[in-house]
């Protein structure tokens, strides 16, 4: 599996964050925002964006997972 963003998706639920939250801020693209939902690769600009947006740190939000 690689990183997993359950922790992210988590934060994202427990503050009410939607798509449109992060459109609407300029913090990530709808299509990163997709890229999150579906486990799939982000790039570093979009992870500290979203880490100063959720004032937290990169291992807060990913984790990785043995395959």
């Amino acid at each position: 599996m690689g990183i997993s963003y359950n922790k992210m998706l988590k934060l994202f639920q427990e503050r009410g964050i939607t798509s449109y939250t992060m459109r609407k801020e300029k913090i990530i693209g709808q299509a990163t925002w997709k890229k999150i939902q579906e486990g799939g690769n982000i790039d570093t600009k979009s992870l500290g964006a979203l880490c100063g947006f959720l004032d937290c740190q990169p291992g807060d939000l990913l984790e990785y997972v043995k395959d």
